[in-house]
């Protein structure tokens, strides 16, 4: 299911779902990524991708989604939908990234309003995530997309001492 967006600064990033590979490829640049920019250690690259392998062995195609934007055979981020097992009526925004290169662009942007429009479509009542508090531009997002602070946590799961927080969108 691929797709594209007219807006200008997306007109030529295409949209689509996971195949074979992908999700090695997001525990990749999540552990790169985070480790050169936030510092964050092993366990968090652990932890992605604990994430992606359980969305493949779980995978429900009518309530879940893993997006892939992509210029070209470049990828730029990705996002994912994931049924929450725990809370009923509930799904997860996990595994959001968008690369250096395409921030500022309305790729995060477009990625979060894909994820929210398809949690809507199957039924969802709520989206909730997890962040941390120095992600300044992830925030950004998830505030402009409808999300609010519900939470926060001091945690120390990356190497350092962090504030950890939850954030809820209602759907219903």
């Amino acid at each position: 299911m691929a797709s594209t967006n007219g807006s200008n600064a997306l007109n030529s990033i295409t949209f689509r779902n996971h195949r074979p590979g992908d999700m090695g490829y997001i525990t990749h640049r999540h552990g790169a990524i985070y480790s050169k920019e936030y510092n964050y250690g092993a366990l968090f690259e652990a932890m992605v991708s604990q994430i992606t392998a359980d969305f493949l062995l779980k995978f429900n195609p009518a309530k879940e989604r893993c997006w892939i934007a992509e210029r070209g055979d470049k990828f730029l981020g990705s996002i994912m939908l994931i049924e929450d097992r725990e809370i009923p009526g509930r799904a997860k925004l996990r595994c959001f990234l968008v690369e250096k290169e395409a921030r500022g662009s309305g790729l995060g942007t477009e990625l979060i309003r894909l994820c929210v429009e398809f949690a809507r479509e199957v039924g969802f009542e709520s989206v909730g995530l997890s962040t941390d508090n120095h992600l300044i531009g992830a925030r950004r997002l998830y505030a402009k997309s409808g999300f609010e602070l519900k939470a926060t946590e001091e945690h120390q799961a990356w190497g350092e001492k962090r504030v950890g927080e939850t954030w809820e969108l209602q759907l219903k």
